[in-house]
């Protein structure tokens, strides 16, 4: 039976990797924010990530053939955080480097043929100025996700190329699904379509509706990360559609599935964005080539998905 350790496991992502492993039958040990979850093997104390020697505790005695590092410290361009604050430099270096550290050094010490996959992000490339971005794509990150995230991309780097460590980075473009926690304008798109159907209020504000964006479906990911981890040979892979759609693109799509004329409903507010970000657009061709990957939801398919579950949010009043 196959052994896997997701870290971050309460995440939009960690929770369906968790559930699909658990389905394909693999033994697997979820770690959440003060708290493990466990399929297929007992129960185990929490890991703190950022304790060195309970992670190679971990990692000596569950010995996992495959460990998925999606911990992640970070919130939507309009959560309103100033990139600038220290605090949120400090707690992203820890989760983003610090935690990937600890996991990367128990695996060169205790598992040497484990492979750790890292969920990377498309904030590591900043404002490349290219139509799309691909492994070759010089870091140059201006975010502190970005800049967290491209140092954790250089150690899985560092450890592939000095330790031979089957540590490999997915490239992650955004990814939706109904887990997507509220306050990402994904959610507050087909939360706002569905109030503004049943009554409970009647405008939307966005704050860009020309804001471009690649977006994919969370379980498509997912799966491509399986198959990351999967290769003996690893290495740095974009996940990605392709295709940047705008804000406007999905709100046609939304409001039209609620019978809605968006015009009448949908106001820009500029400043809601604290963070106005770079039009990302990722060429998954190296993906695609040895995997054999590619999406399997289309854009409207996804905002369909998203807008059901908000259905059902709103039914039951949530």
């Amino acid at each position: 039976m196959k052994r896997a350790v997701v870290v971050g496991s309460g995440g939009q992502d960690g929770s369906l990797l968790f559930d699909r492993l658990e389905r394909d039958g693999c033994a697997v040990v979820g770690i959440e924010r003060g708290k493990t979850r466990a399929r297929g093997v007992r129960e185990r104390a929490p890991v703190d990530i950022l304790d060195r020697d309970q992670v190679r505790a971990l990692v000596s005695s569950f010995r996992p053939d495959e460990v998925y590092y999606l911990a992640a410290h970070h919130g939507s361009s309009e959560d309103g955080a100033a990139e600038e604050d220290l605090e949120l430099l400090e707690a992203s270096h820890e989760v983003h480097v610090v935690g990937l550290l600890h996991f990367l050094e128990a695996l060169r010490s205790h598992r040497p043929t484990a492979s750790l996959l890292y969920a990377a992000s498309s904030r590591i490339f900043g404002d490349p100025g290219s139509e799309t971005q691909d492994e070759d794509t010089p870091l140059a990150p201006r975010c502190v996700y970005g800049i967290t995230k491209a140092y954790g991309t250089s150690c899985c780097r560092l450890y592939r190329r000095v330790h031979s460590l089957r540590a490999s980075v997915g490239i992650l473009y955004n990814h939706e699904s109904p887990g997507r926690r509220a306050g990402f304008v994904s959610r507050k798109i087909v939360d706002g379509a569905v109030d503004i159907r049943l009554g409970r209020r009647t405008h939307l504000a966005v704050a860009d509706l020309g804001a471009r964006v690649d977006w994919g479906y969370a379980p498509d990911f997912v799966e491509a990360m399986i198959r990351i981890a999967a290769m003996e040979e690893p290495g740095d892979f974009v996940v990605a559609t392709g295709v940047a759609r705008s804000v406007l693109e999905f709100v046609e799509v939304a409001f039209g599935l609620a019978g809605l004329d968006w015009r009448k409903h949908v106001v820009e507010e500029p400043s809601l964005v604290a963070r106005p970000s770079p039009t990302l657009a990722g060429n998954a061709r190296k993906l695609r080539s040895i995997t054999g990957w590619a999406p399997s939801v289309s854009f409207e398919e996804m905002v369909g998905i998203l807008y059901r579950a908000a259905c059902s949010r709103g039914a039951m009043g949530k």
